[in-house]
């Protein structure tokens, strides 16, 4: 953990909720909409939000994986998420997702025409835009929780347990 974490605080919601309440608190019910208010299908918002969680390295977003309607997508979709340009695992707009998650995240200026043109093909306007939003989320949120060490011991709060002896 990079800050410190009162003995009698859960972590998560003491940082998210605690801290800074009128950013943390904003920025969680940010990071829960994408969850609840997603069009995608699960293949695609998955193999983004994987590639995200790779690159940014958070340990929790590596292990979690999205629920719908009783539905995950299979254990080697982690795999498939890294070979993402040659797996036989994806379709078209699964590999995009894949592709526009690492673009957005590591070269953001080389998004070029190509590219886009490939990216309208199979999604619609408001797709490019609620993917980009769920994108960015994933990107600044994991990032924060790995730089000041939280993806150590994040959970979603239905599954709390008591924070350990630090």
């Amino acid at each position: 953990m990079n800050i410190d974490i009162p003995e009698d605080k859960d972590a998560i919601e003491y940082v998210w909720g605690e801290m800074v309440p009128g950013i943390g608190i904003a920025a969680s019910k940010f990071s829960m909409s994408v969850y609840a208010h997603s069009t995608l299908g699960l293949r695609e918002f998955e193999a983004a939000r994987l590639r995200i969680a790779q690159i940014n390295g958070c340990a929790f977003c590596l292990d979690w994986r999205t629920e719908r309607d009783g539905e995950k997508v299979e254990v080697e979709f982690l795999d498939a998420v890294t070979e993402w340009r040659t797996t036989g695992a994806f379709d078209d707009r699964t590999r995009l997702a894949a592709e526009y998650a690492e673009r957005y995240a590591l070269d953001h200026h080389g998004i070029d025409e190509e590219f886009w043109t490939r990216m309208t093909a199979h999604y619609s306007q408001l797709e490019i835009v609620e993917l980009s939003m769920s994108i960015g989320s994933w990107l600044a949120f994991g990032r924060l929780n790995h730089v000041l060490g939280l993806d150590a011991v994040c959970m979603l709060p239905s599954a709390r347990r008591p924070a350990p002896n630090r």
